[in-house]
């Protein structure tokens, strides 16, 4: 009888690990946004760490383990639950920031399809792979939805969104360097 509930055993862990990492990626998203924000005067966009899990999601997942994640933490927070920065939950995917909350879902699966995968003797190229899926999903993607939503709520130029947004990219390009080398490391097998 224990060989048949070790052999039930180990088939629930093997179903329960497709959903797993995703819930795990999910959940640091979440806790990205309870660690703080630093906000910045002129925007109503804060500065926080989702950017760079969102990275490391499309990075370290498949594309659809990646769009589970995201799709977790944004239903999470369509529930109602207050996983969004200062602890909001639906209201924050209809606020000028919620086109960059959206636009995680997007920005992962273009980083989880861009990353490529790894082969043999590419250990050199796969932190700068990794850092342009990185740009191409998590700023550029994220970036658009986020500024054309801001734009449609708020009635500001679309440009000027951009202008004022721009003070963003620095810090997620370093996000971006940083998911890179760390999933690169990770991923070394």
């Amino acid at each position: 009888m224990s060989n048949h509930v070790a052999a039930i055993a180990r088939t629930t862990a093997d179903r329960a690990k497709p959903v797993a990492l995703p819930l795990l990626f999910a959940v640091l998203m979440w806790a990205s946004t309870a660690a703080g924000a630093v906000p910045i005067p002129g925007t109503p966009v804060p500065i926080t760490l989702q950017t760079m899990v969102v990275m490391l999601a499309g990075l370290m997942l498949t594309p659809s383990q990646a769009a589970m994640s995201v799709a977790m933490y944004l239903g999470a927070g369509a529930a109602g639950l207050p996983v969004f920065t200062g602890g909001m939950s639906t209201a924050a995917l209809i606020s000028p920031t919620g086109g960059f909350l959206l636009g995680f879902l997007p920005g992962v699966v273009v980083i989880a399809l861009l990353k490529g995968r790894r082969r043999a003797g590419s250990a050199l190229w796969t932190v700068p792979r990794y850092a342009l899926a990185s740009v191409a999903g998590g700023i550029l993607t994220v970036y658009a939805f986020g500024i054309v939503m801001q734009s449609v709520l708020t009635g500001v130029p679309i440009a000027a969104i951009a202008v004022a947004s721009a003070g963003f990219v620095v810090g997620d390009l370093v996000k971006a360097a940083v998911a890179s080398l760390t999933a690169a490391a990770l991923n070394r097998r």
